[in-house]
C-alpha cells in the first residue's frame, strides 16, 4: 500500500524569479530548491533569458502544489506583466505574488 503524501507548511516552499544579486541572496538565506528531477524554484533573469522563458517560469511555479509564495522582481514583473495581471485577477491565493524592488529601484543619487 502506498501512502500518499500531505503537504504541509514545513514542505511549502518560496518560488523566486529576479535578477542574479537578488537570486543570490535569496538563495544564500535557503529559498532555493531542487528537486529530483531537475526542477528549481527559482529563475535568474540576465540578458540573455527571453521573456517567453520568464512567463514559462512563472507559469510554471504557479502550478505547482508545492509553492506558497513567489518572490519577483519588479524589473521582471514588468517584463511579463500581462501574466502577472492574469493571475492577480484570477482570484487565486495561493500561491501569493508578491513583488519586490529591482536593485536598479534602490539606487539613489546621494549628490547635488
Amino acid at each position: 500500500m502506498v501512502k500518499s503524501k500531505f503537504l504541509t507548511q514545513t514542505d511549502m516552499k518560496i518560488g523566486l524569479i529576479g535578477d542574479e544579486d537578488t537570486v543570490t541572496g535569496m538563495l544564500l538565506a535557503g529559498v532555493g530548491h531542487v528537486d529530483g528531477q531537475g526542477k528549481k524554484n527559482f529563475l535568474v533573469v540576465d540578458s540573455k533569458v527571453h521573456i517567453k522563458d520568464i512567463e514559462d517560469h512563472f507559469h510554471e511555479l504557479t502550478g505547482r502544489k508545492d509553492i506558497s509564495m513567489i518572490l519577483i522582481t519588479q524589473d521582471c514583473a514588468e517584463m511579463i506583466r500581462r501574466a502577472v495581471d492574469e493571475y492577480e485577477h484570477s482570484g487565486k491565493t495561493i500561491p501569493t505574488v508578491l513583488e519586490i524592488p529591482s536593485k536598479a529601484c534602490g539606487v539613489r543619487s546621494l549628490g547635488p
